[in-house]
């Protein structure tokens, strides 16, 4: 019995994620499927399973075609403008716009991954991508870079100036880093080039 148990639970590890996964993805699909279902249905009468999601998609490429022409960069800087005149909502929209960008725009700053020594009695190391090398802009002396450590199963964070002694630069693929953090370290990690 208690190898039979064994083997359920090894099983329940092989399926768990595949399972999740499809989960996940299908309640996707349906969510986003559902949005613009009741227009397509009622005013195309047409009825495909997943035509909302690729209106949806096309819809937003069309956005972000527009928001490259030169038509949209007076918009653009308008809205900019008026949303860098409210404190409150400037610091929203600026934080989640720089996060964003830092992930998935040009300027990607997730692309050097250290590892740190945060105690140094204790040889306590944490894994970490550096984000500025230059923080004298804040005052701070010395030479010192920030680096931000995510947090592992969140899609949080902490920054932290440390001295650049300390801060050992990884020869590894950024993504592969950080999904080694965010999993906790059980990702499978390989260091292998690719």
């Amino acid at each position: 019995m208690k190898r039979l148990l064994g083997y359920f639970f090894q099983g329940l590890i092989y399926l768990a994620p595949l399972g999740i996964t499809i989960v996940v993805l299908y309640k996707s699909f349906v969510f986003l499927d559902d949005l613009l279902k009741p227009l397509v249905t009622d005013y195309l009468n047409i009825n495909i399973p997943g035509l909302s999601i690729l209106i949806v998609f096309l819809l937003v490429a069309v956005l972000g075609f527009m928001g490259r022409t030169i038509i949209a960069r007076p918009i653009k800087g308008l809205v900019n403008h008026v949303i860098n005149r409210v404190p409150l909502i400037k610091v929203i929209y600026t934080s989640i716009k720089d996060l964003l960008s830092a992930f998935v725009g040009k300027e990607k700053k997730f692309n050097q991954p250290v590892l740190v020594k945060v105690n140094t009695i204790s040889e306590l190391e944490k894994l970490g991508f550096v984000t500025q090398t230059d923080v004298s802009k804040l005052g701070v002396t010395g030479n010192k870079v920030a680096v931000y450590f995510p947090h592992s199963y969140n899609f949080s964070g902490e920054l932290f100036i440390v001295p650049s002694e300390h801060v050992k630069t990884i020869d590894a693929p950024p993504a592969d880093v950080m999904k080694f953090i965010v999993s906790g370290g059980v990702a499978n990690y390989d260091n292998q080039k690719k």
